[in-house]
């Protein structure tokens, strides 16, 4: 069977990953299991470019395909902005995800509300010949003042689906991987991980 190399620490993001590709013949390896420790640096300048950096990090240094994706909260009050800043928007260091909630709500009490915005994930598929392809999804709701939830991470307590009307972080793992962002984006690249493996 062939194997795949989720390229991320993250615990959250492995889970999701490791549900929506559960039924796929493919072992899901991570970084942890391969005793891999990379700390790649986010230099690009579109989500496409920080995945695909840290694909092909991580594909080169484990010998094998890799997953990477690039995600960020662009909101429309804010000029799209945390966006590629998603993980770093905080002015303090070391904030974790609650002071980067907080900051983020604090810049957007100058704005009426609704804030509109969206979750925005891009994922690169990299071989070790170098061959990356890319998948994108896309999920819109908006932010809400109060944080709902105890599930997920990063800005999902204040990310409003209105049509559920529930928080992303309301959400059990079955129905965020249908609805959220990284879901879409993993399900457009399903067909795209079996090309790849297939020419493998």
């Amino acid at each position: 069977m062939s194997k795949l190399l989720i390229a991320t620490h993250n615990r959250g993001k492995i889970r999701e990953i490791e549900a929506l590709l559960s039924d796929m013949k493919v072992e899901l390896v991570t970084p942890v299991q391969l005793g891999l420790n990379l700390d790649v640096k986010e230099s690009g300048q579109t989500y496409a470019q920080n995945a695909a950096i840290k694909a092909n990090a991580f594909a080169n240094a484990a010998g094998m395909m890799a997953l990477a994706d690039d995600s960020g909260l662009e909101v429309d009050a804010l000029d799209g902005l945390p966006g590629l800043y998603s993980a770093r928007f905080a002015p303090q260091p070391g904030a974790q995800d609650a002071d980067r909630r907080v900051y983020l709500l604090e810049r957007l009490r100058l704005y009426a509300r609704p804030w509109l915005a969206r979750f925005r994930c891009v994922i690169a598929l990299a071989r070790k010949d170098g061959e990356v392809r890319f998948a994108e999804g896309v999920c819109r709701g908006e932010i809400i003042p109060e944080e709902r939830g105890q599930n997920g991470f990063g800005y999902d307590p204040i990310f409003l689906i209105p049509e559920l009307r529930k928080t992303m972080a309301e959400l059990g793992m079955e129905e965020k991987n249908r609805l959220s962002h990284r879901a879409r984006a993993i399900l457009a690249a399903r067909p795209i991980l079996v090309e790849m493996l297939g020419e493998g």
